[in-house]
């Protein structure tokens, strides 16, 4: 497992936490709401395509194709 992908998603919370308070701070706390919900789909995003590597390299090593 590349380590890089946990400071990968580590940096993006601590970005989107950074934002959300700077946001807040400014009385605008829809705007942190939206920018959290796209950092936790762009987390998802990195971990769905970490999932779809997985399945695809037990295909593979199984010879299910």
């Amino acid at each position: 497992m590349d380590i890089g992908l946990i400071f990968q998603i580590a940096g993006i919370g601590i970005l989107v936490s950074v934002v959300w308070i700077v946001l807040k701070q400014s009385h605008k706390e829809e705007w942190g709401q939206m920018v959290t919900i796209a950092g936790a789909a762009l987390a998802l995003g990195i971990v769905l395509k970490l999932v779809w590597d997985l399945f695809r390299t037990v295909e593979t090593l199984f010879q299910l194709r």
